[in-house]
């Protein structure tokens, strides 16, 4: 059985930095894509970032780019977000995300492509 540990949230200040983690376990297929998303209160989940296994493929959220960073430490079976220069609209719940993917072109930021999901962490930025 998969399962995602999300972990690294916390509250902080505009313009300073986070690291959430995401500790995967229980995970058979060689070939996979996982994502952080997030939700707001009263609003959708939305993709952040994903990432496709063999790390050749990355993907982020038009309003994250140049700011959040996506990596996997294939080592500790461990998803990262580097998060910097953070706005208080990235306030959410975020949520780390897999399923199996045949190929890097499959990789997407769509909360439907994905089917295995953590509990969350979240993160409150305040101005």
């Amino acid at each position: 059985q998969v399962q995602l540990v999300e972990s690294g949230g916390g509250s902080v200040q505009a313009g300073e930095s986070l690291r959430l983690s995401c500790e995967e376990s229980g995970y058979k297929y060689s070939t996979y894509c996982m994502g952080w998303f997030r939700q707001a209160p009263g609003k959708e989940r939305e993709g952040v970032a994903a990432f496709y296994s063999s790390g050749d493929r990355t993907m982020y959220a038009d309003s994250v780019k140049g700011r959040f960073i996506i990596s996997r430490d294939n080592a500790k079976n461990t998803l990262y977000l580097q998060m910097n220069s953070l706005k208080p609209e990235d306030t959410a719940m975020y949520y780390c995300a897999a399923s199996f993917c045949r190929g890097s072109w499959a990789l997407s930021l769509s909360t439907n492509e994905y089917n295995y999901w953590g509990q969350g962490t979240q993160v409150t930025v305040s101005t």
